[in-house]
């Protein structure tokens, strides 16, 4: 349900989660004015926007008349003053402190009637954002969302130690109504939660791997075919009371003494690195990706979160 006097959201950026934000704001009926650094960023960000719509009328879960009535509530810009309207600002841009800062003091003097400031830092901490801010200082936040936010319900939300109150609950509401499940935490901590949870199983991950314990594809298998589709349903903590704690317990002190617990970032990552190995943008990682068809992977990338779907789309 579309909340209540928000006018104007303005969205600094035009990158993949930018544009991935347009798409969830304007299909909830939200006037949304997006700023660019150039017209070729803008055309970028509105082809990738339409290529968004487009899968969403292939799955038949709106009409390309649907559609354009959402299109039209984006705008683009390359002025701080089309932003002047905005009753909340999210801020996209890279993950530099100095370039969130110059955002964030372009936004002080040329949105007068901000409600919050949103991050979508990944990363950073409020506290560490706001260094600098005068007027907004006590109405910034994180909002990290999991790429697409389109898609993925989940936001995390870091309030620091100055955002005031009735910020984060206007916050909440606005991403509520958007049909998002944000979770504010209680403290701030660098990789919030969702971070530090994936990270976690990262560095263990790559263990087995390193320590000859299984190959990359095995540890795979095991995270699609096993428990990983269990917590898209129920929480890891519903699991393990569930199992009961005293054979949890058990198990920390058989598994916990053998689990790694590096504080470096893993050698088999940093190796590939190095000889520049990067991934599929360099066609080689832990995985050869020569041959691989993208879009077939993209739409196993997306498949799990279709049925999150639940707008109430604008009408007109």
């Amino acid at each position: 349900m579309k909340m209540e006097g928000v006018k104007q959201i303005a969205i600094v950026g035009t990158g993949m989660i930018a544009t991935s934000l347009a798409v969830l704001t304007t299909g909830h009926g939200y006037p949304t004015v997006m700023l660019s650094l150039s017209e070729d960023l803008t055309a970028a960000s509105k082809k990738t926007y339409d290529g968004f719509y487009e899968q969403m009328i292939q799955r038949g879960l709106l009409t390309r008349e649907q559609a354009e009535i959402c299109a039209r509530y984006l705008s683009y810009t390359m002025n701080y003053r089309d932003l002047a309207q905005s009753d909340v600002a999210f801020e996209c841009v890279l993950e530099v402190l100095e370039v969130k800062h110059q955002v964030y003091q372009a936004l002080e003097d040329t949105c007068p009637n901000l409600k919050a400031i949103c991050s979508v830092s990944s990363a950073l901490v409020v506290d560490l954002l706001r260094e600098g801010m005068e007027k907004y200082r006590s109405k910034i936040l994180v909002t990290h969302p999991f790429n697409p936010p389109h898609m993925v319900p989940y936001f995390e939300l870091d309030a620091g130690s100055e955002t005031e109150p009735q910020v984060v609950e206007f916050v909440r509401e606005l991403l509520e109504s958007m049909g998002r499940k944000p979770v504010l935490l209680k403290k701030s901590a660098p990789g919030f939660i969702g971070n530090r949870l994936q990270f976690a199983l990262w560095r263990e991950a790559v263990h087995i791997v390193e320590s000859g314990i299984a190959d990359s594809r095995d540890v795979d298998t095991c995270l699609m075919y096993s428990f990983c589709p269990r917590y898209t349903s129920i929480g890891i903590f519903e699991h393990f009371d569930n199992g009961g704690l005293d054979l949890n317990l058990n198990t920390c002190k058989s598994i916990f003494p053998d689990l790694c617990n590096d504080t470096t970032p893993p050698e088999a990552v940093s190796q590939r690195v190095a000889r520049g190995d990067l991934g599929y943008k360099t066609g080689k990682g832990f995985y050869d990706w020569t041959g691989v068809d993208h879009d077939a992977f993209q739409k196993r990338v997306t498949e799990p979160y279709w049925g999150f779907f639940n707008w109430t789309l604008p009408t007109e």
